[in-house]
């Protein structure tokens, strides 16, 4: 009976890190995963290195991304922050 009253506060701290850190890594991964696999042509993305660029084309694992008109890029799809929504 001592063993588990020991162990009882060592359960409960593993169960709040659980709820408290890896939960919402874990969901924050997750959406992140299908807010990349959901780009098409024509999204704006805001890049890891804080450039704002337009999607021009989807491969499997890289995009081309156009920075302005003349210039096109080759990323890979971990080097997107996120989506980039018009302030305006």
């Amino acid at each position: 009976m001592e063993i588990i009253s020991q162990l009882l506060p060592f359960v409960f701290l593993i169960a709040i890190m659980y709820f408290v850190i890896i939960r919402p890594q874990q969901k924050e991964a997750k959406s992140k995963k299908e807010m990349i696999e959901a780009l098409k042509k024509g999204d704006k993305v805001v890049t890891n290195g804080g450039f704002i660029v337009i999607v021009y084309k989807v491969e499997e694992n890289f995009l081309s991304v156009k920075m302005n008109e003349d210039v096109v890029v080759k990323i890979t799809k971990e080097s997107i922050a996120r989506k980039y929504e018009d302030e305006a």
